[in-house]
């Protein structure tokens, strides 16, 4: 059977020029990816962004879409290019230059998932890495575009919130100056891909459901971020990372206790954020 490559949740109205992806969120672990990896089904999940698609499912109720990636980012990460193939998991891949990323085991075909542990006994053949990217990335990309270019047509805008979750421990050490600990990042890449505008909006949303905020470190965005944001032509793109610990068990991948109380308070979040597509802002003068 030919993969399936994402899914897509549409407003009954098309009423913002918002779009919400999750492309870290997939959970179709087939069962011929599990022959291929030396890791349990557990183990082979540490490096997804569990239920992120669940905590910003009320996205069409408020007028926008929502993109969310089938496949599961062990089997293919759709924030990275296609070209950031890495030698050490592909056979017959050629190193060129110096790309943490590749180098971290974290390509488009990624080596390893969360703490490094290793996903593959030996390496892929380039057509299986080839055959993924044309099945999984390609599509995925081609919809996330075809989202955007209707947003601006219908709005001259469009505003693409690309939707993550982040370990506790990347945070665990960090304090803002009020000694609370980030809850949500946004990556802007330094305003690079968007408006200062449209970032003080949606942090602001965030802030005002009782929210930690702050932007760009740990997180300031990869290759979605830095391919899609265009603010000079009123296209922007913020990358959003929610702390996992605040609505799941991290260590047995299940929502915790509060992840109601967190997807109702991401509700009104979402709501807020999808009124910027709509509002008259400013937005060409960034």
């Amino acid at each position: 059977m030919p993969d399936t490559a994402f899914s897509v949740i549409s407003p009954q109205k098309l009423a913002s020029a918002v779009v919400f992806a999750s492309p870290h969120s997939g959970t179709d672990y087939s069962v011929s990816f599990l022959a291929q990896s030396i890791l349990g089904q557990q183990e082979i999940r540490s490096s997804e962004d569990a239920f992120v698609d669940q905590l910003f499912q009320a996205a069409p109720e408020f007028g926008a879409p929502l993109l969310k990636a089938v496949k599961p980012r062990a089997y293919l990460d759709l924030n990275r290019s296609p070209d950031e193939l890495d030698p050490a998991v592909i056979e017959g891949v050629q190193k060129r230059g110096q790309n943490p990323r590749v180098a971290s085991g974290l390509g488009v075909i990624p080596r390893v998932v969360a703490n490094g542990r290793a996903i593959y006994s030996g390496k892929l053949p380039l057509q299986e890495a080839e055959r993924r990217i044309r099945a999984c990335w390609q599509p995925y990309h081609q919809a996330l575009r075809g989202l955007l270019d209707q947003a601006h047509r219908q709005f001259g805008q469009a505003i693409l919130v690309d939707c993550h979750s982040m370990p506790h421990e990347a945070v665990a050490s960090m304090a803002s100056r009020e000694g609370k600990k980030p809850e949500v990042v946004l990556g802007d890449r330094f305003g690079a891909s968007a408006g200062s505008t449209v970032v003080d909006r949606i942090e602001a949303a965030f802030a005002a459901a009782g929210l930690n905020v702050v932007r760009n470190a740990p997180f300031a965005g990869a290759y979605i971020a830095q391919t899609y944001g265009r603010p000079s032509r009123n296209q922007h793109a913020v990358q959003i990372e929610i702390d996992r610990a605040l609505y799941m068990d991290e260590e047995n991948i299940r929502p915790n206790a509060d992840f109601s109380a967190v997807q109702q308070l991401l509700r009104q979040v979402i709501a807020e954020i999808a009124a910027i597509g709509w509002e008259e802002l400013p937005l060409a003068a960034e």
